[in-house]
Parts: C-alpha cells; structure tokens; sequence
C-alpha cells in the first residue's frame, strides 16, 4: 500500500503503522484571517524572542524555513529540515503519546495542521501549526537539543502506559478540540473539563508513560535554559505563546532547577503554568533522560516490569537474560516464595524475537492463543539451560527425541519429549520445543498435551519490559487513531465576507499594488459591519504607514478606542507598538 504522504530520505524509513496518524496538510482551508494571525504571531515572536529565546531560536527559524509572513507548507519545510536530519509530518492535533514519541525517535516531528483561531491568538489549549512549527521545528537546528530530541522519542516510546492513560489522552484531546472550537457550547466544554480534573485525581501511581510525559512537558514543551536569575526560552510551548512568552519571565512563575523529580510534577495543559524549570544547558537535559531510563523497566526488568505490562492491559514485551523476547499482552505471572517472576503467560495473538527480529516461524499465527514459559534455574542444577553446551544437555536429558522431566527452583515443572532447540548466532539457547508435554506449578495446570508443541523460552530472569512489540513488524497495524475529530470549523457568510477582506489586504502587501482609496474602501466595510475585529484595521494601518497616506491617523484612531475593549487592549498595543518599530527601522 503506497503512503498517503510524501516520502523523502527521512519520512520513508517510518514504520508503516505510524502512517495512519499522518494526514494531508487542509492549507487550502486556511482562512486570510488564519494566515494574519500568524503574521501577527510571528512578527511580535520575532521581535520579542529575539531577546529572551535561546540562541538558536532566530537562527532556526531561518534553518527550517519558517517564514513570519504565511503559514508554512508543510513540503517546502521538509526540504529545508532533510538538510538537518529532520522530517515534518502534518497529524490531526493530539496524536497517542507512544506514537508522538516514535515519530520523534525517527527524527519526525508531528505538526498539528489546524490553525487557532483569532480568538485564541496568545494561547490555545489545541495543539496547531504555530506551535509546532514555529514553536518545535527551529530549536532542532541546534545538534545538542536535537539529538535530545531524538534519543527521548526512543526511550519514551518504550514507556509502559497505565489501562488509564489512554483514557486521558482521549478525554485532553476531547477538551482541546471543543475549547478551539467558537461553535462548542459551554455545557460540552464543561463537561469535557469535568472529565479531564476527575481523571487527573483518580490516576493513581503514575505510569512510565506518565512521568516521561511530565518530563516532555518540563522541558520541549515548557523548558527555561540558563540560570534561575536569567532563563531563556526553549520549550515550543512558550516559543509559540505571545501571552506565557511574556507571563513566564515574571516573578509570579516560579522557576526551578529541572532535575528527575520533574518527572512526578503532573500538569494541566488547559491553563498557564505557576511553575518551569531550568537546565543550565541541552547537554543536561540528556543526563537527567538517562537517570530517567535507568528506572524505567527497559532497563531494570524482573517482576516490577511484568506487572507493569499487565497492569497496561496493552502489547508489551520482555526479554529474557538470554535475549528471546516474548511479545504480546501480558495477563499473569506467577511468583515464587521470595516474589520473584517463575512463570509469565500472554494472552492472544504473541511473537518471539531475538534483538528485535521475530524467529521464524514464532509470530502471532503460530502463537495466536498466547504463550506460557517458566523462567529460572533447574532445581538442584548449577549450571543455567542457556549456558549449558550440546554436551550438558545430553547429559541431562535435554536432547532431540528424549522424554525428559525439568523441575525449576520456583516448581514449575515440564514433562514432556524433546523436539528441538533454537540458538542465537552466539550459541546461547534461545528455546527448547517439546511434544506431549505437560506444564504443572502444583496442582495449578499451565500446558496440556493436547494443546500441540509446547515451546519454552529460555533464561533465568527478566531483564527488560518495555512497551510495545520487539519486531515493529510482528503485529502489523499497531495502535489506533483517535475517533474524535477535530472539528472542523463551519463558517457564516459573515465571517466569508470578512475572510475576504482580509485577502484583500494580503494581496496588496505582497502584490506590492497599495492605494489610499482601497484602504479606505476596506476600512468603511470593517469598521461598519465588523466591529469586533481589531486586526484587520491592524494591517490596514501598517499600509497606510508604509505609504504615508493621511488616513493612517484616521485608522490610529479607531485602533485606539478599540483597546477600550479590555480582550484587546494589550493585543493592540502591541501591534501599534510594533509597528512604531518598523517605522523607526
């Protein structure tokens, strides 16, 4: 099946169940007034930004091909960021955590391709292009944040989630949609919040996936670099928000140094936050990733990881100490007196695979109604199945044809005949395949005979647990795209009308073709039938000023006693004020 997107040197190494979440770029259904919403959104970043942005902010804009004067286009940004590592990819706003986190491992950002609304111009509670864009993209232009970046899509995407944080990733994604929406009616929106606050109080421990989404919030989303007395902005969730780019540099917010107890400070991405942290650098931001990691089940394993998998209720994986990985959903294990993990059981469709290449010949066809292995030492028995050689198994009647009995030290037993045994290029015995053949822990039957070939993996302990399947391949379309769409806004012949003024205006600036008689003409229709709108006459001002005609004293005015209107005011001062900028240049 052909790709729904354009592939080029980075996208196309994208697994293929990550491209249902891709969607084609509606730049067509951006309005002019979307497209001077960004204008103004970027003429007061870049004019603001420039001050208390990290370094490589401005230099990024130009990297990536983010121009202030359109929203971009989606494939004109990607030949720009293939010069850097880096692919863009237009999704339908919150996509789930795993697969954010495995497009970013594939050095993909997610771009949402909506465009918030006028009404939302400092702050919108939905993911959207400016954020993403102009908020993501050009901090990777620097190496060391990039590869930060990189490197938190592989391990997050490892992140073992809670049965609940789906749950929450739906009803955020819910809450989002309806507060960008200007047709959602307060009741759903109230709900829609009701839903998300309870949720956030019933959550529970926090799950891996949890925590790594506290620290992907404290830090790409919300980041300060520097010190605690001078901070700059990193975090696109501040790069692309006129209104907490400013708020954040205020005493009122709270700033503190990041380190891994970020991980347990939950959020609320309806509102601005009251506290962010500070790394002194990007270099630290990968050091305090790794002290992350190293709790994580990727890297301790043992019975913590299994029971992580099974409280996920989601596709997982363990691998064993002799490296045989056993995928699929986790529904049991089974622990001895010391509580340690003597026998784990999938349930369903699961895969076996050494380094992250399924075995031929063990994917989910074969091991469609789940899997069962012990794990340990053989009771009584020094030397460990997989470090034994072809000439200790036979010596202990583990050998092609031979009925054999194997008692584990946590009693598991296995009773059956021999058929054949699987090892990895190093020797080491992966798994030993049995016919007629009975698994017991007590009186507690785990295989029967009539059941077909039983196959035990091999090794003494559980190393690892991660989510997600070894082999990206074993289980083909993983993961599902959300059901709630977003709403795509219906517009009034009123709001067409003032749509088209607006590209009136737009054409002039960039046809270059500006008369005092259009703006005037223009300016009679705003001010007669669109009174609420301030930044159409905005723009209308900025022509005037660049061609001296006198009806920019008329239109300096009106701006004036627009910012009586408090849900203005500060949005017009800037505006004014930037322009006065432009005036002096």
């Amino acid at each position: 099946m052909e790709p729904h997107f354009e592939l080029n040197e980075v996208t196309k190494k994208l697994p293929k169940h990550l491209h249902k979440f891709v969607v084609k770029q509606p730049y067509e259904e951006y309005t002019a007034q979307n497209q001077a919403v960004w204008r103004y959104v970027m003429r007061m970043n870049v004019d603001y930004l420039g001050k208390v942005a990290h370094g490589s902010y401005i230099e990024g804009l130009k990297k990536t091909g983010i121009s202030v004067e359109q929203i971009p286009h989606m494939q004109g940004m990607n030949r720009i960021l293939k010069e850097i590592g880096w692919a863009a990819v237009s999704v339908d706003g919150f996509i789930p955590p795993n697969a954010f986190m495995e497009f970013q491992a594939y050095n993909v950002l997610v771009i949402a391709s909506d465009m918030r609304t006028i009404d939302h111009i400092e702050y919108t509670p939905a993911p959207d292009i400016i954020h993403e864009a102009a908020g993501h993209a050009p901090i990777i232009a620097n190496p060391e944040y990039a590869e930060y970046l990189r490197r938190f899509g592989e391990i997050g995407a490892k992140a073992i989630s809670s049965a609940k944080d789906y749950e929450m990733y739906e009803a955020i994604r819910l809450l989002s949609i309806l507060k960008e929406d200007p047709n959602s009616t307060k009741k759903e929106i109230e709900e829609a919040q009701e839903k998300v606050e309870w949720l956030q109080e019933n959550m529970g421990k926090l799950s891996e996936m949890a925590q790594i989404r506290n620290l992907h919030w404290w830090t790409v989303e919300y980041g300060l670099i520097g010190t605690l007395q001078n901070p700059k902005i990193y975090g696109a969730g501040l790069l692309s928000s006129i209104g907490e780019s400013k708020w954040c540099m205020k005493e009122e917010v709270e700033k503190v140094p990041y380190t891994i107890e970020a991980a347990n400070m939950s959020f609320d991405i309806t509102k601005p936050q009251p506290q962010l942290f500070v790394t002194p650098d990007f270099a630290h931001l990968s050091l305090v990733l790794e002290q992350f990691a190293n709790k994580m089940a990727i890297r301790t394993g043992g019975l913590k990881g299994i029971e992580k998998l099974i409280d996920s209720k989601n596709l997982g994986t363990i691998e064993l100490s002799t490296g045989i990985q056993i995928s699929g959903v986790f529904k049991n294990v089974i622990t001895d007196e010391n509580n340690k993990a003597i026998y784990v059981q999938t349930a369903g469709p699961t895969a076996l695979a050494n380094r992250d290449k399924e075995l031929i010949g063990h994917g989910i066809a074969y091991h469609a109604e789940g899997f069962g292995s012990p794990i340990g030492k053989l009771k009584g028995i020094n030397i460990p199945i997989e470090n034994m050689s072809p000439r200790d198994l036979k010596a202990y009647g583990i050998y092609e044809g031979e009925q054999v009995t194997l008692e584990f030290e946590g009693g598991i037993k296995v009773v059956g005949e021999v058929i054949t045994g699987t090892r990895d290029l190093r020797g080491k015995i992966l798994l030993i395949s049995f016919k007629n053949c009975t698994v017991t822990h007590g009186d507690n039957l785990l295989f029967h005979p009539d059941w077909g070939v039983y196959d035990m993996a091999v090794g003494v302990e559980v190393i690892s647990a991660f989510a997600g399947s070894a082999d990206i391949v074993s289980f083909g379309d993983v993961g599902k795209v959300s059901e709630t769409k977003t709403h795509k806004i219906q517009y009034s012949e009123f709001d067409k009308k003032l749509y088209s003024l607006y590209e009136k205006v737009r054409r002039m600036r960039e046809e270059g073709v500006v008369s005092e008689e259009k703006i005037q003409d223009i300016f009679n229709e705003v001010s007669s039938q669109f009174k609420n709108d301030w930044l159409l006459p905005l723009e209308l001002l900025e022509l005037a000023i660049a061609g001296n005609f006198s009806i920019k004293e008329m239109l300096g005015e009106y701006l004036e006693n627009m910012k009586s209107n408090k849900s203005y005011t500060t949005l017009i001062e800037n505006g004014l004020l930037l322009l006065r900028k432009y005036q002096e240049i």
